[in-house]
């Protein structure tokens, strides 16, 4: 079998370390021989994969970075993500509420830009290996913003710029938040470039909760903006196939690296016969 050297776009939505799925994904496209997309498309979480993944960064150099590399408190200025423990929640809890107090964020967010620009080797969007795509959010004027020009880097920072935890990104006389507040899966962004076949991924599916999910302020704020993007979804242009994957952890357990990725792999295994239909292979 082989597959038609078919024209297609690939949306990830955001998700905070559930994009981590995202990788995974990547990686089993690959290794079920698919083409590579002619477009990447993605907001918060899935600009970040995506963006690496266009700049020419393999699933497997991801797995390795996320696995054996990374550890996420390494790139954060704030001291409140940098205590472990009982105690330290307890701590955290009230550095959190101080920062609040008197900054957007928590942290600033410097460290990822500093990580994000070193991973893309700086390069801006005319350079990427494939064509890419990210959004955010203006708070100024209060509308969606589509990058395609400019530091690759900078416009992941902005598209990941999570309310509360981000300081919003200070860019080109805009206050940029995080993209899934206006679109968590972009499909419009691929239709807009011309692209008719779209594959889209979502790895931040609405499920109940309970009362006793929400202990502190932090939760109910991030629970309310699921609440959003998932009343946002009914009015948003579908893909020609989308990939939902449950991925039941919370926004911030990125100590759940290989968890996470096999994921993504386990939905192309289990979606298989309707990626071949997307792809519309045919015999040799």
């Amino acid at each position: 079998m082989k597959a038609k050297k078919t024209k297609w776009a690939l949306v990830l939505s955001g998700g905070g370390a559930r994009g981590l799925a995202h990788i995974g994904l990547l990686k089993g496209l690959e290794k079920e021989g698919f083409p590579k997309p002619a477009l990447v498309v993605g907001t918060s979480m899935g600009a970040i994969v995506g963006g690496l993944y266009a700049c020419g960064m393999s699933p497997a150099e991801m797995e390795h970075f996320v696995v054996h590399e990374f550890r996420i408190a390494d790139h954060l200025d704030s001291f409140v993500f940098r205590i472990d423990g009982p105690v330290g929640k307890v701590i955290q809890t009230g550095q959190a509420l101080a920062s609040l107090a008197g900054r957007p964020g928590i942290d600033p967010g410097q460290r990822v830009l500093e990580l994000l620009e070193k991973l893309t080797k700086g390069r801006e969007f005319p350079e990427t290996e494939i064509p890419f795509r990210c959004n955010a959010v203006d708070l100024l004027s209060g509308r969606e913003v589509v990058f395609s020009s400019g530091s690759v880097a900078k416009a992941m920072r902005a598209s990941m710029a999570l309310p509360v935890v981000f300081e919003p990104y200070l860019y080109n006389g805009m206050c940029l938040a995080d993209g899934g507040l206006f679109d968590n899966m972009p499909v419009s962004i691929a239709r807009n470039e011309g692209l008719q076949q779209i594959l889209a991924v979502n790895v931040n599916l609405f499920s109940p909760a309970i009362p006793e999910d929400f202990k502190n302020g932090p939760q109910v704020i991030f629970r309310s903006i699921e609440c959003a993007l998932h009343a946002q979804e009914e009015n948003k242009p579908p893909a020609e196939l989308t990939l939902d994957i449950a991925v039941e952890t919370d926004l911030f357990s990125f100590f759940k690296q290989k968890e996470l990725i096999s994921l993504g792999e386990k939905a192309v295994r289990e979606n298989l016969d309707s990626l071949k239909v997307f792809f519309e292979l045919e015999k040799v």
